[in-house]
């Protein structure tokens, strides 16, 4: 069966699948454009980057597509409002934004007419987007890449929000690698959409650098791990060696702090040098964010080909009774 269109307010993605927002620069204009040109919402990740460079990237994704294209914001970034209201005069579509919650960014959205996507891992927090104004909301789950705000499962998170958002779609995101996967968060959960964001770094479109996606592509499943990282959350990554390093609890705090990009940092490691030196190649000293699942990725696909996989497995499922969803995680 077809899937549905995901709709968040005034757009509408044909395919009812977001791109995570990837950052520092891992998600750029150069993913997000052929994302939103196959029908879903392609994002920028848009923390810890100058706000000219974020404009500049914006633009040269809205110039190059009629689709969606969202900017992702993580809420401890120390210019967030910079970032966010330098993206709405840059014409972005949509801002997604979680790593804590602010409740201004509901005003903002109400009054420049931008749908405001809220990243959550809790009920409270996402009844609390939703009666603040949210435009939608992604329940982000113990499988993800990057920042983490549970360590609860994916299957057993999303029931739990399911029951309480009624109003705004509900967006599943975690761990989720296939569209049989997609197919049964939609059909069995009710989710009105899936967020994928390891599987695109894994596309000939992707930006970063070939040693970073080839440590991705390489990872076994014992080469995930959780760390501790400055922003105050946990965080996980594939066990480079600086990550093997931090785990050894080896003393790597920065000399300087150059950025100031955080409004709380507890300086461990400047995060800011370490995901900018993994996106640029150097693997030695660079952190590499990964969702739980990356070991099941074993080739580099284009873009075209991740949404023609993933929508021909997921319809082949999708709203079939008494279905069994074959490749889906078992909890």
């Amino acid at each position: 069966m077809k899937l549905p269109p995901l709709t968040i307010g005034k757009f509408t993605a044909q395919v009812p699948l977001v791109q995570g927002g990837m950052s520092i620069r891992v998600s750029t204009s150069a993913l997000a454009v052929p994302v939103a040109e196959c029908g879903g919402i392609g994002t920028i990740g848009g923390s810890a980057i100058p706000v000219e460079e974020l404009q500049a990237d914006i633009r040269k994704a809205k110039a190059a597509t009629k689709g969606i294209i969202a900017v992702n914001i993580m809420f401890a970034m120390k210019n967030f409002y910079s970032l966010v209201q330098g993206s709405i005069e840059a014409g972005v579509d949509m801002i997604v934004t979680g790593a804590g919650f602010s409740r201004d960014i509901f005003k903002i959205g109400k009054e420049t007419n931008t749908p405001i996507v809220s990243i959550v891992s809790s009920p409270s927090f996402a009844m609390l987007a939703e009666k603040l104004g949210a435009a939608a909301i992604v329940v982000e789950a113990k499988e993800a890449g990057g920042h983490l705000g549970t360590t609860v499962p994916l299957r057993e998170l999303f029931p739990e929000i399911r029951k309480v958002v009624k109003k705004v779609p509900l967006i599943a995101a975690g761990g989720i690698t296939n569209g049989f996967e997609m197919a049964e968060m939609m059909d069995k959960y009710g989710a009105d959409g899936v967020q994928i964001a390891t599987r695109f770094v894994l596309t000939k479109e992707c930006s970063v650098a070939d040693s970073f996606k080839q440590a991705m592509l390489h990872a076994r499943k014992e080469d995930i791990a959780l760390i501790k990282s400055p922003v105050g959350l946990p965080g996980r990554a594939i066990r480079t060696p600086f990550v093997e390093k931090l785990l050894s609890q080896a003393d790597l705090k920065a000399k300087e702090c150059k950025y100031k990009c955080l409004k709380k940092c507890d300086h461990v490691y400047c995060i800011s040098d370490r995901l900018t030196a993994a996106c640029e190649g150097n693997i030695e000293d660079g952190l590499v964010f990964s969702g739980e699942n990356v070991f099941k990725m074993k080739e580099i696909l284009t873009v075209r080909e991740v949404f023609d996989q993933f929508v021909s497995q997921a319809e082949s499922m999708y709203k079939e009774p008494g279905v069994t969803y074959p490749g889906a995680v078992a909890q």
